[in-house]
């Protein structure tokens, strides 16, 4: 896939995490006002919403997708489809900025040509969390994942391979970039609740964008 950055992207320090997962810091800084208006691109074709778990419970993260597959939960399941269930529409086409930055942060982790079909986009409120979960939806676990923080600082929690496996605290600021796969793949992994903040960009918000290889 085409460079369309350049020299752009942040070349600092990696921080190893786990077997196979890896910290870029502040990667993708330079270019998060960038991101933010993809972001509200495809917010504005496929608004944010607060989706209900098999379970009934209504998850406090607000949720949107792009690419050609979008991750939906509701009553029925966990799942990937290629329709905004909303609006029966397709889901917003991915861009290349956020193609290009997918692939060239999984191959700063030492994955190559990885090209992602799904991008969840989560958005945090002060009090919103994310509880320990696997991401094991996806068809072939062959690939990486690559979540890229916007905005307010979060604390990421990273485990083992069991639930049970206290997971370490790992700060992420705006630009950081968590990349796992290999080993770590089906590590668990959550975000503490988020701590009340204002950021130049987002205001009182942080974003995250999960970039998979989905089907």
């Amino acid at each position: 896939m085409a460079d369309l950055f350049g020299d752009t992207l942040a070349r600092r320090a990696n921080d190893p995490i786990g077997d196979g997962a890896v910290v870029l810091r502040a990667f993708a800084g330079p270019i998060t006002r960038q991101l933010i208006d993809e972001v509200d691109r495809v917010s504005r074709a496929a608004p944010f919403r607060h989706m209900v778990t098999p379970g009934g419970y209504t998850m406090s993260v607000a949720m949107t997708n792009c690419g050609e597959l979008g991750w939906v939960t509701d009553r029925r399941g966990y799942r990937y489809q290629r329709t905004d269930p909303l609006s029966g529409d397709a889901w917003p086409a991915m861009s290349g900025l956020f193609c290009s930055l997918a692939s060239q942060a999984a191959q700063e982790a030492g994955y190559t040509a990885f090209q992602p079909d799904a991008c969840l986009i989560n958005r945090y409120e002060p009090g919103t969390r994310l509880s320990l979960h696997q991401d094991h939806n996806e068809k072939v676990l062959a690939h990486p994942i690559v979540s890229v923080s916007i905005g307010l600082s979060g604390m990421f929690l990273f485990g083992g391979l069991r639930r049970s496996d206290k997971p370490c605290r790992v700060s992420l600021e705006d630009g950081d970039i968590v990349v796992w796969g290999g080993p770590s793949r089906l590590a668990f992994h959550g975000v503490e609740a988020l701590k009340d903040g204002v950021h130049a960009l987002t205001g009182r918000v942080r974003i995250n964008l999960t970039f998979r290889k989905a089907g």
